[in-house]
């Protein structure tokens, strides 16, 4: 039975799942860590040594391009006296621990540490910085705290081939722009928001008159996996907020690819890709970031212009409405209501949230 199906009433999930510190804890100790985030691009670590630190579900980790090429994720630690290795982003030769020195290839291995060989019987052989599941999409690099978590073709089906087709210049593409967005809300709740376009005529003006048809709108779940695919069609090109070429594929259409947990890849209209992706810090708190494409990273007047009109418009709209609906949950008035399921789905239907809403509660009960 499908979602459209379903004929009982369907409620929204109770204000604990949001609001409860101790059910974040159990997000961010497995739901956080067994499901496929994001990191950064290759953008970022184009030559050999090249590295960035990030976080991932309380973790501290890095990405760092090695001597073969290869692209590889560690924890942050190492593994002497548990001193943080690296910060920020930057290039080196070796990874050096700034507490005692000890030295370790791009690969992870140990490769030495003051006065190690006074040490008997100590093999540096066995002493490897301890790594992290990686891969990359697109250009876009994800990891994975679970060794044994499937590709992300499987969590994703059909994902990759169909972004390469609405964006056909992706492998060339590297961030203009992000853009950092405090919310002092649950993650859950910024990410229903966005995986929802039932509130979009009413508070996104802009977005609704000059980027989209409403009418034309629909969100769907992949039949396998765990993606939200968004559909619809441009608005009028006279309508447009910004130039479009219609005659390249895909032109005239908008898909979103959201990925859960925490990330989505938008192809506005004109094939233009921009991305969302979530940082849980606690039950009150996450960060957003809004990225935004070019090829090479080249300046674009039409994608600059664009970015500030999605900020001045969509971005601040949306904080105030999940800061408002988080405020809500904390109300002891706050009995959750039905979700509304049209049969038909499109606009002005619920049936998304009701796929991320099951996720969310397998996430806590697994």
């Amino acid at each position: 039975m499908t979602v459209q199906d379903t004929p009982q009433l369907v409620h929204s999930l109770e204000a604990r799942y949001y609001t409860d510190p101790v059910i974040f804890e159990r997000e961010r100790r497995g739901l956080l860590a067994r499901t496929w985030q994001y990191a950064g691009h290759e953008s970022q670590v184009r030559n050999t040594g090249d590295y960035f630190s990030f976080e991932i579900a309380g973790e501290s980790l890095f990405c760092i391009r090695g001597r073969d090429g290869e692209l590889r994720s560690f924890y942050n630690v190492c593994q002497h006296r548990a001193h943080q290795l690296v910060e920020g982003s930057g290039s080196t030769r070796v990874v050096v621990c700034p507490y005692h020195a000890w030295t370790y290839e791009l690969s992870g291995q140990l490769r030495a540490g003051p006065n190690i060989k006074a040490v008997p019987g100590f093999d540096r052989g066995k002493v490897c910085l301890t790594g992290v599941r990686t891969e990359v999409f697109h250009g876009f690099i994800f990891v994975n705290l679970d060794d044994n978590a499937a590709p992300m073709d499987e969590w994703y089906p059909g994902v990759r081939k169909e972004l390469a087709e609405y964006v056909p210049d992706i492998a060339r593409l590297e961030p203009l722009e992000w853009v950092e967005i405090p919310e002092h809300c649950n993650w859950k709740v910024s990410v229903e928001n966005y995986s929802e376009c039932y509130h979009c005529s009413l508070n996104h003006p802009t977005f609704a008159t000059g980027v989209i048809k409403p009418e034309t709108y629909d969100i769907q779940p992949t039949a396998r996996g765990y993606c939200l695919r968004h559909t619809t069609e441009c608005q009028n090109v006279e309508a447009m907020t910004y130039e479009i070429d219609l005659a390249k594929p895909h032109a005239g259409e908008y898909r979103s690819f959201f990925l859960w947990p925490m990330f989505s890849f938008q192809v506005y209209p004109g094939n233009v890709l921009n991305t969302y992706h979530w940082r849980a810090h606690d039950a009150d708190h996450c960060t957003v970031w809004r990225g935004w494409y070019t090829e090479g990273g080249w300046d674009s007047e039409v994608i600059r212009r664009l970015a500030i009109q999605d900020r001045a418009t969509t971005v601040e709209e949306d904080i105030r409405l999940v800061e408002s609906v988080h405020r809500g949950l904390k109300s002891r008035g706050y009995k959750p209501g039905p979700l509304v399921l049209d049969p038909a789905c499109g606009l002005n239907s619920e049936h998304s949230i009701r796929t991320l809403q099951q996720w969310m509660r397998e996430g806590v009960d697994a």
